[in-house]
């Protein structure tokens, strides 16, 4: 159980580094809070058109074209366990980098509804609980309280890791 514990907190760890905030793009999935690192964060955009992708994993189901690049579209959404969702006039498409398999690789992931880019303050941040979560602690980074909510830092690293698992 520790060890469960202590890799929970090296997560969270490793997502601040030595940084004592970090600039964030917010984003809103099923009514939760979601964030970002702007760093990763190339482009927010209205949806595209989309071509799905037989036999992909659910929530990468299918691609859009970027800017004359074909990418995958992710709905985290499904690796989280919620339900998927139609569109409305307020969802996004962010475009953001990731490096997977050493490659840097970009992916636009849905979302209902883009807020805004905020800073987020490490002391208010808590790495996931081990217990009680219905969704895989090692799929966040961390929560970050933010007035009476908090806001989910996604691993996307962790989430694209596990691409046999879904």
């Amino acid at each position: 159980m520790s060890e469960a514990i202590s890799m929970t907190n090296s997560v969270a760890a490793d997502y601040w580094g030595t940084a004592s905030e970090a600039e964030v793009l917010t984003f809103e999935l099923a009514g939760e809070t979601f964030a970002f690192d702007a760093v990763i964060v190339q482009e927010i955009l209205d949806l595209l058109p989309e071509t799905a992708v037989p036999g992909a994993r659910a929530f990468v189901g299918s691609v859009i074209n970027f800017r004359g690049k074909v990418i995958p579209l992710a709905d985290i959404r499904l690796a989280f366990g919620m339900e998927a969702t139609e569109p409305t006039i307020e969802s996004r498409i962010v475009v953001i980098e990731l490096e997977i398999e050493g490659e840097p690789t970009l992916i636009g992931v849905r979302t209902d509804k883009v807020h805004e880019v905020t800073t987020l303050d490490r002391t208010a941040s808590e790495p996931p609980p081990s217990v009680g979560m219905r969704w895989r602690p090692d799929f966040i980074h961390c929560l970050v309280k933010r007035g009476q909510d908090f806001i989910i830092v996604p691993n996307m690293q962790a989430i694209f890791a596990s691409r046999n698992e879904h």
